[in-house]
């Protein structure tokens, strides 16, 4: 892939189980090396599902921390920082597009990264030098304003800002398998649905997912993992087509597909 770019690619990354950190996978491994093709990345903004907020939020954090906003997974997974510093000048011009944009915004000075944000930028960018700030999802957020988020932020693309939205293709955890298990039926069938709703740049088809994708609702009995695939998509530019970094499925039913838009 040719990675040096005027405009900064476009990400949707799932993330999977925190286990990501620890279990890269095929996904972990494209990412990281992708991530060592990118050049002249000034920072990078993610929107995650593990940031609701009741309107939006930009994180102007200098510093921010690493969250392990998780339970009950093995110690060492609650050992890893990604020390990534902030970048608020970056970040209030977010704020100053989305103003613009007519959304409600308001400034978070204090949060961290949340596992969302730093589980997937782990293998992306694993030496957590490029600044990370992100921007919430407002609780009543719907794929049409989804995608209005992510074309209110495009135009960061072209001062160095890498978009990634952060989610999961599908995310049904009451239907998780041992760690081995083989793909379940539904999920590879609403996963390739997808895949080619995405690289044909189906727009309409996405937006209107739950009542033309197979098995939506069992992929995703809610939401907010979905939506920062409409946030990337959003951020794309019309000329750029959709790449596949990986579209392994793990625990049976989280599947890893994950997509970059302006790369060569």
């Amino acid at each position: 892939m040719n990675t040096t770019l005027h405009r900064a690619p476009v990400f949707f990354i799932s993330h999977g189980s925190p286990m990501f950190a620890l279990e890269p996978g095929q996904l972990g491994a494209n990412l990281r090396a992708l991530g060592q093709q990118l050049s002249g990345i000034k920072a990078v903004l993610v929107v995650s599902p593990h940031w609701q907020t009741r309107a939006l939020q930009v994180l102007t954090t200098p510093k921010p921390e690493t969250i392990h906003d998780f339970g009950g997974f093995p110690q060492s997974l609650y050992q890893l920082q990604y020390p990534a510093p902030g970048q608020p000048e970056l970040a209030r011009e977010a704020l100053r597009l989305l103003t613009q944009a007519g959304w409600p915004t308001a400034i978070d000075a204090n949060r961290g990264l949340d596992h969302g944000a730093w589980v997937p930028l782990w293998h992306l960018l694993p030496q957590a030098t490029v600044p990370v700030f992100q921007v919430s999802m407002p609780h009543q957020l719907d794929t049409a304003g989804a995608l209005a988020l992510g074309r209110a932020l495009a135009p960061l693309r072209d001062q160095g800002v890498l978009i990634v939205g952060s989610g999961s293709l599908t995310h049904n955890l009451t239907d998780l398998q041992p760690p081995a298990a083989p793909a379940v039926a539904y999920a590879v069938e609403f996963a390739h649905w997808i895949r080619q709703a995405v690289t044909q740049a189906d727009v309409d088809g996405l937006l209107d997912y739950r009542l033309r994708a197979p098995h939506a609702e069992r992929a995703h009995p809610t939401q907010e993992h979905f939506l920062p695939l409409l946030v990337a998509l959003g951020a794309r530019h019309e000329s750029e087509a959709a790449q596949v970094i990986a579209d392994d499925i793990t625990y049976g039913v989280l599947s890893m597909e994950s997509y970059v838009w302006g790369v060569n």
